[in-house]
């Protein structure tokens, strides 16, 4: 279950990631999100570990550039979705 903040971000802010929108509706991003296992992390240094841990190379990239990653939603929490495509 994802938290609304983290739907409606991405529902919003899917062109970052793909081409075309894979969403419509907050119910198909929420269902999005669950078949490509979504994560949300609480502070960039989780991102960092999240993606460092699935084989990206984070190391020498700065906060800011993790934070312009296109797998990156930024969630108006100040917290983050993490989504591959």
């Amino acid at each position: 279950m994802y938290k609304k903040e983290s739907i409606d971000t991405f529902l919003k802010n899917q062109s970052q990631l793909f081409d075309e929108n894979v969403a419509e509706t907050p119910e198909e991003a929420e269902e999005f999100l669950e078949e490509c296992m979504a994560v949300e992390a609480d502070t960039i240094q989780d991102v960092r570990k999240y993606l460092d841990g699935a084989g990206a190379d984070v190391e020498g990239m700065s906060d800011d550039e993790l934070r312009d990653a296109c797998e990156v939603f930024e969630l108006p929490s100040g917290k983050y979705l993490i989504v591959e495509g």
